[in-house]
């Protein structure tokens, strides 16, 4: 029955999810909510009419009228079919568009006064409706073509109409379009505007076909491409191996066989990848096995084995490159040119290994990368700081998944060549756990006699490291295994002093850091006393690693001030230098004035140089107990404990009550608790400031001693003499006592150092109390042993200032 347009009625209400019914179309669909299969038994029963309208939000299960769109469709329910599980399918026939004015109800079902819009009558079509009718039939057989699931009928009950109100409904209610632009095909009354509508909706949806087909397209013609080629590489295989030719002609085995034969492989590596070849011909395409294989021969024809870098030998020419990188490391320098100097004699010598031993930051990498330089070999960096795995030094076996050789043939591969330079950096910190102990792997690299047939784990065949120059750094010995160290040639490499500091400084390190912050020598002036105050008052290290971030510092703020405007060049004098640094860091230490007992200036070693290290000894009535502070290791404990039982042996020649052990309490302490403090070479200070504290003696304050004692009072020879000699000039000492087998050391002293102190050797404990202390507090001390008949006559001392 039809309705006049603008009608209100009331009707049921079916929200729909994902759904649009348009008029003059019979649709089924599946329904499963209890208000909506309410609202289709109330339109079947009383036979009303139901509104058939969209939901925005597909989440709402209770949708309320803000959560339905406007226009909808007025439907006929034409058949209802109860299925197993609760659900009904129906199917409906929409009659016209409707606008829901409101809900009049919400329960038991939806209910709600529906307008009936009007639907404009068709006219004779003009030339530009025709026009965009034709050219919609095209996008719909274009749509129909590449939709797999759009059959003819619907094609041909498109192409029957020219009403473009009924081409717009009929085509969007039978494509698969987003939501949205079917309800805005729904929601357009103007037939022609709505057919225009649709034609771009369906332009969209025929450029997304058939980007879909193109893909599609692309992955199945990869696919087939890919077992064309599977069948066709094994018919070739059965056809050659029918005719017995195998693959020796073109194709992959044939490009293996070319490179192993143009490489000058040794006889047993080139047997060996021949065999692998040989395995690979036969792998299956694809295999894992082949790709294995494949690896282990790209690997292989990688490395240089015969390659090699003509070597430069002129001892001349490689001596400015050695200067020109670094100031001093004087021995370093000679042991290269000595190497290179019998080389150009003996061209047959084999590569040697350098241990460049020495602080941080005293230039141990780059003297290394500088040697490369002055002889023409490439170089190789291999980091071995932390690695605790042996695989990391011969390799994984091939088989293994992600195999690869180790890092020392990894190293020559890079280098390609096969006599480069190889720096081992941070050998001492080698570590070893369950994997292995990767220092033991460098037992055979490093050895000249072993190393010309080194195997890796993953090449299976000798490799000749006879011609590699190995050169390692380290901080210290003391962790390097003793075979491992016994392969190598130790070179030490100690801290600079200040003026060697202030030399590296003009000549290397200020006019890089100029060039790096892109400022002419012009615009920063630093005069000797700026970078003498820079070193000493910011710095306290043996390198020059935080004296070169200081003068990068500098640069920095001198940018700052250049581009503000604020200055065109600066100057900086040691008054100045606090202006851009900030207050100093570093102060000298303050050396007690005036008669001092029990204190004693020790000389120390650290990592960052030699420091002034006092020992204080306070004597007190009490029961004989020793008490010994300064968090102090078991060997320095151990040295004041033999320092007392010297003292007490010989109680009766020093003067000291003989039982002064029952009835005075002994405290030694050394300032600076918080620094842990260990080691023999304090032996002989301890000795002294005990002796001081009993006897009530004064020490020359300007006296700095080392050494080790023995309980008999001999003193024995210490270590880093130089870094600790730098340290008693720093601080004003006029006189050093050493240990009399240290006399040879003096030779590696700076030469600043030896002309500004007084050396005076010692053997015995007594000749350190003779010099040390006070004239008026040994000059009671008899002749011990014929010690001062031994020396009458003879002054203990060795003056280097002449």
């Amino acid at each position: 029955m039809a309705v006049e347009p603008n009608t209100v009625v009331t009707m049921p209400v079916l929200a729909l999810r994902g759904l649009t019914i348009f008029p003059n179309m019979l649709l089924h669909f599946d329904v499963g909510r209890d208000t909506s299969i309410k609202a289709l038994d109330q339109a079947m029963s009383e036979g009303l009419p139901i509104f058939l309208v969209a939901q925005r939000d597909l989440s709402v299960e209770e949708p309320g009228q803000e959560d339905l769109y406007h226009i909808g469709t007025i439907s006929n329910v034409k058949q209802i079919l109860r299925l197993p599980g609760g659900n009904v399918r129906v199917m409906v026939e929409g009659s016209s568009r409707g606008r829901l004015l409101g809900l009049s109800q919400s329960a038991p079902f939806l209910q709600g006064a529906v307008e009936y819009l009007p639907v404009p009558e068709h006219t004779r079509n003009t030339p530009k409706t025709e026009a965009l009718i034709r050219s919609t039939y095209e996008l719909f057989e274009s749509y129909a073509g590449l939709s797999p699931r759009m059959t003819g009928d619907v094609l041909i009950s498109v192409l029957a109409s020219d009403d473009p109100g009924y081409i717009a409904d009929y085509i969007a209610q039978n494509i698969a379009m987003r939501a949205s632009d079917k309800q805005g095909i729904l929601e357009e009354l103007r037939p022609v505007r709505r057919l225009e509508k649709l034609s771009q909706a369906l332009g969209r949806e025929v450029s997304v076909l058939e980007l879909e087909q193109e893909m599609q397209s692309k992955v199945r013609d990869q696919l087939t491409s890919n077992q064309r080629d599977y069948y066709l590489r094994e018919q070739l295989k059965v056809i050659q191996n029918e005719l017995g030719e195998g693959e020796t002609g073109d194709g992959e085995l044939g490009e293996y066989r070319e490179k192993i034969s143009k490489a000058k492989l040794p006889k047993e590596v080139e047997k060996k990848l021949n065999k692998e070849l040989d395995r690979l011909s036969k792998q299956p395409f694809g295999s894992a096995e082949a790709t294995v294989i494949r690896n282990y021969l790209d690997v292989c024809l990688d490395l240089p084995w015969s390659k090699r870098t003509r070597e430069r030998t002129d001892v001349k020419a490689a001596r400015k490159v050695l200067d020109a990188d670094h100031y001093g490391l004087d021995k370093v320098k000679e042991r290269v040119l000595e190497f290179l100097a019998v080389k150009q004699l003996a061209p047959e010598l084999k590569g040697q290994v350098l241990c460049l031993v020495g602080p941080p930051g005293v230039g141990k990498t780059s003297i290394a990368m500088s040697v490369a330089r002055a002889t023409g070999r490439r170089l190789a960096r291999i980091s071995l700081g932390g690695i605790h795995d042996e695989a990391e030094i011969r390799g994984h076996r091939k088989t293994y998944v992600g195999a690869m050789p180790g890092r020392i043939i990894d190293g020559v591969r890079h280098a390609g060549s096969a006599n480069p330079l190889l720096l081992l950096d941070e050998i001492d910190k080698l570590a070893s756990d369950i994997h292995g102990d990767p220092a033991s792997a460098l037992l055979e690299v490093l050895d000249g006699e072993q190393n010309a047939t080194f195997r890796d784990h993953f090449l299976e065949v000798p490799f000749d490291l006879s011609d590699v120059l190995f050169i390692t750094t380290a901080n210290t010995t003391d962790t390097i295994p003793r075979p491992l160290l016994d392969r190598m040639e130790v070179i030490e490499l100690s801290s600079y002093t200040d003026e060697e500091k202030l030399q590296i400084v003009k000549n290397h390190l200020l006019p890089k850091k100029l060039k790096r912050h892109g400022l002419k020598k012009s615009q920063l002036k630093l005069t000797d006393d700026a970078i003498r105050e820079v070193i000493t008052g910011y710095t306290r290290e043996s390198g020059v690693r935080v004296l070169e971030r200081e003068l990068a510092s500098l640069c920095r703020k001198a940018a700052m001030r250049i581009v503000t405007g604020n200055e065109k060049r600066i100057s900086l004098t040691g008054d100045t230098v606090s202006q851009y640094l900030g207050v100093r860091k570093y102060h000298p230490e303050k050396r007690e004035t005036g008669r001092q007992i029990g204190v004693v200036n020790g000389l120390a070693w650290t990592s960052v140089g030699g420091e002034i290290l006092q020992v204080e000894v306070n004597v007190v009535p009490g029961s004989g107990k020793v008490e010994l502070t300064g968090n102090l290791g078991d060997v320095m404990k151990e040295s004041a404990h033999a320092a007392l039982s010297y003292i007490r042996s010989r109680a009766a020649q020093l003067g000291i009550e003989a039982d002064f052990y029952k009835t005075k309490d002994l405290h030694v302490h050394f300032p600076e608790g918080a620094v842990p403090k260990d080691g023999p070479s304090a032996g002989v200070t301890i000795a002294t400031a005990m002796v001081s504290a009993l006897t009530g003696s004064a020490v020359k304050q300007d006296v700095a001693m080392t050494g080790e004692i023995t309980l008999r009072g001999r003193v024995l020879p210490i270590g880093g003499l130089r870094e600790k000699t730098m340290a008693a000039l720093r601080n004003g000492m006029r006189t050093v006592i050493l240990p009399a087998d240290n006399l040879s050391d003096l030779e590696d002293i700076d030469q600043t150092v030896r002309s500004a102190l007084h050396f005076i050797p010692v053997e015995h404990v007594d000749e350190v109390l003779s010099s040390a202390l006070e004239f008026e507090a040994v000059q009671t001390l008899p002749d011990l042993d014929g010690l001062a008949g031994r020396h009458q006559g003879v002054e203990p001392t060795l003056n280097l200032k002449q």
